[in-house]
C-alpha cells in the first residue's frame, strides 16, 4: 500500500516564518557610566571646560601683614563630537515578500548597530589610561579592582569623590566571582554578596565600593587577555551634539523602487584629569571551562 507522506509533496508545503529575532548584544554599558555633556547648539564645534587651578592659603601671625597675592590660572579642556551613521537600502519587493515577523525586527537594527559603536568607543578609553593594573596573563582579583579606587579616592595630584565604577570582560569577572565565592563548601553562606554571586551568578552592587559591570563589548586579544577599567564617573566625559536624527530617501530607479534608510548620531569621548581617575585593568581573559 503506497502511504503519502509531507516528503512526498514538499514542493506543496508553504513555509511560514513562526518567529524573528535580532542578535543579542550589549546595549551601552559605558555610555551609562560616565559622565555625559551636551555641546548645546550654536556654540561652536567644541565642547569647552576650563579647570581653574588650587589656591594656596597661609599663615598669618597677629604682627605679619599679609602680602603675598595667589595667582588664579585656568586650563582648557575640549571634546569635538563627530558624527556616526548607518546606512540601509530596502526595496519595495522585499517589503512585499518577507514575512512581516522579520520585518518588524529590521527597524531596530541601525540604532542597535550605532549603540554599539558607542560603547566601543567608550571601550577604546580604557587603552588610553595612564597606568594599567594586573597585567596580561595574570587571573583578576578584587585586589587590582579596590587598588584602583584608592588610587582614585586618594590621588596626589586630584582626587575623585565621584561614583566609582568597573566594566570588565564577563570572562574577567568570572574571576572575581570565583574569588568570591571560594569559600563555599567550606564555610557557610549567609546573606551578602558570596550568597548573590552564588545564588544568582552576578555581582549586585559594589565590591570594595566600586559598582561592577559586565560588557561583551570588551574584545579578547589573540593571547587571550582583555582590557577593562576602574573609573570615577567623572573621569570620562561623553559629549553629545546633535541628538540622534533618521532620514529617509526614495530611490525609484533601484529595483523597481527602494528606500534608503539612513540614521545618524553625533558623539565623542575625552578623559578628563588624565592619569589620576581612569585605571586599564589589564588580566586574562581565557574562556571558563569550571
Amino acid at each position: 500500500m503506497a502511504n503519502t507522506y509531507t516528503s512526498s509533496l514538499t514542493d506543496s508545503l508553504q513555509t511560514i516564518i513562526a518567529s524573528a529575532r535580532s542578535t543579542r548584544e550589549y546595549k551601552g554599558i559605558v555610555p551609562n557610566l560616565v559622565d555625559k555633556q551636551t555641546l548645546s547648539e550654536g556654540t561652536g564645534t567644541d565642547w569647552i571646560e576650563v579647570q581653574l587651578a588650587a589656591l594656596t592659603a597661609q599663615a598669618v601671625s597677629e604682627s605679619e601683614e599679609l602680602d603675598n597675592p595667589q595667582t588664579i590660572s585656568d586650563t582648557s579642556f575640549s571634546i569635538t563630537p563627530t558624527v556616526v551613521g548607518i546606512h540601509t537600502v530596502l526595496t519595495d519587493r522585499v517589503r512585499a515578500r518577507i514575512s512581516s515577523k522579520v520585518y518588524a525586527q529590521i527597524g531596530k537594527l541601525g540604532q542597535e548597530a550605532i549603540q554599539r559603536k558607542k560603547d566601543e568607543d567608550g571601550i577604546v578609553m580604557f587603552d588610553g589610561a595612564t597606568t594599567s593594573l594586573c597585567g596580561a596573563g595574570t587571573t583578576l582579583t578584587s585586589g587590582y579592582v579596590m587598588a584602583a579606587e584608592s588610587r582614585i579616592r586618594g590621588n596626589v595630584t586630584e582626587p575623585s569623590d565621584d561614583t566609582v565604577n568597573c566594566v570588565l570582560h564577563p570572562y574577567q569577572m568570572k574571576d572575581i566571582k570565583d574569588e568570591l565565592i571560594a569559600s563555599v563548601g567550606t564555610y557557610p553562606v549567609g546573606p551578602g554578596i558570596t550568597a548573590d554571586v552564588f545564588t544568582n551568578g552576578t555581582i549586585q552592587g559594589k565590591v570594595g565600593g566600586v559598582f561592577m559591570a559586565v560588557d561583551g563589548n570588551i574584545t579578547i586579544d589573540s593571547a587571550d587577555d582583555a582590557k577593562g577599567a576602574v573609573f570615577a564617573r567623572e573621569s570620562i566625559v561623553l559629549v553629545q551634539g546633535r541628538s540622534p536624527w533618521a532620514k529617509e530617501l526614495r530611490n525609484e530607479k533601484l529595483g523597481g523602487g527602494a528606500t534608503e534608510y539612513l540614521l545618524y548620531d553625533e558623539y565623542a569621548y575625552g578623559e578628563r584629569s588624565t592619569g589620576n581617575w581612569l585605571y586599564e585593568i589589564y588580566s586574562d581573559a581565557t574562556a571558563p571551562t569550571s
